[in-house]
């Protein structure tokens, strides 16, 4: 018989073969869970990327080529042979006023420090617009529910303030923009226009995009918001309509879709003059007017505008703008007095008018508020139907 002697020999040899294999097992799983963590989280981030992008595909903004939108009517009849006013901003969602500078400009900025600043922006704009009379009111960048304006309704507000008849049309509407750092997050703006004038419709017309999928998803798809209005002689009805074309072409393309965009609208405004009609088109261009060399490359770096092509109007039709100031200044670091008085910013003329034949310009003024409230100043046109 065995003594215990052995037994427990035994008994140790098997315990310590046991710990080796515990101790092996230990650390091939260390080992292999250095590589499975890693590889786990990168995975977890690249399904939640294809998942995230799978949702805005789903959600994207898909507006018609053309759609019929809500709006109010004014009561005012639009007559021949009378002087009227139309007044244009590109208010900058109140998000862009001298303390700003901006991302897509070569800033740093997504959107403004806090709500008061937004605020107290728009408290200029509203200012500004209720301090001039005009017949017609173009406004661009305007926002509905958006996380940079802490979800405030401006064109509500506009509307109310200037008791006009309106409409809206969405250039920017996406459930959440994922770039840069903070995103921008949920995205509601587009153009409006204001008149007093009796309106019988109002249409959003889509422009050509640009942009591919999936940078597209969360990307602008902009348009021309049409406004007709009735234009009457002799009390009655002449059986011709003024035909507003409000809009905001693109601005951070190569530039192949501003010129898509430029010729989509030279075919809408071409096709509603051979009716017979009165044409305005304006707004914010973003391209430099023909003939105008004011305001010169200051800057080298951060965004510039396109070039308008000079022979793109047929004869009789004009560009209205005024360079005496500039519409538009850089946003690649926030307005400074002191640069701006020694002429070193980059200024720009990118907001104007294109009017038909058979309309005659009267003035044109840029009204000059010094990039308080906006990036843009906004300009004053008096027009007459011939």
């Amino acid at each position: 018989m065995k003594s215990k002697f052995f037994s427990r020999q035994k008994s140790n040899k098997r315990i310590n073969c046991y710990q080796y294999v515990f101790y092996d097992i230990i650390t091939i799983m260390k080992r292999k869970l250095f590589f499975i963590i890693p590889a786990a989280v990168i995975g977890a981030v690249i399904l939640f990327a294809v998942l995230f992008i799978l949702f805005l595909t789903i959600v994207e903004y898909r507006p018609k080529p053309v759609e019929n939108i809500p709006f109010t009517s004014g009561t005012k009849m639009l007559l021949r042979g009378k002087p009227y006013s139309l007044m244009n901003w590109n208010i900058g969602y109140a998000g862009l006023g001298k303390d700003e500078d901006f991302f897509m400009d070569g800033g740093k900025k997504v959107r403004p420090d806090s709500k008061k600043y937004v605020e107290k922006y728009f408290d200029g704009i509203k200012k500004t617009i209720g301090s001039y009379t005009s017949d017609i009111l173009f406004i661009q960048e305007i926002d509905l529910k958006s996380k940079r304006t802490w979800k405030m309704n401006q064109f509500e507000v506009i509307k109310n303030l200037t008791g006009k008849g309106s409409s809206f049309a969405y250039n920017y509407k996406c459930f959440y923009v994922p770039f840069p750092l903070p995103t921008i997050g949920k995205i509601e703006s587009g153009v409006s226009t204001f008149t007093d004038f009796e309106t019988t419709s109002a249409q959003r017309n889509s422009l050509p995009v640009p942009f591919k999928w999936p940078v597209r998803l969360a990307n602008l798809k902009r348009c021309m918001l049409i406004t007709r209005i009735p234009v009457y002689e002799n009390g009655g009805d002449s059986g011709r309509e003024l035909v507003l074309a409000n809009f905001h072409l693109e601005a951070f393309d190569s530039g192949e879709g501003k010129i898509a965009q430029t010729k989509a609208l030279k075919k809408f405004i071409d096709d509603e003059y051979a009716k017979g009609n009165y044409v305005i088109a304006g707004g914010d261009f973003n391209q430099r007017f023909p003939g105008s060399e004011t305001f010169g490359l200051v800057w080298k770096d951060g965004w510039h505008p396109g070039q308008l092509d000079a022979d793109m109007l047929d004869s009789g039709w004009q560009f209205v703008f005024d360079d005496s100031l500039p519409t538009c200044r850089s946003n690649a670091r926030p307005y400074n007095d002191e640069d701006a008085a020694a002429h070193n910013w980059q200024y720009h003329v990118i907001d104007g008018f294109i009017i038909s034949p058979n309309i005659e310009k009267l003035s044109i003024n840029v009204i000059d508020k010094d990039f308080e409230n906006s990036d843009h100043n906004p300009i004053y046109m008096t027009f007459e139907l011939k």
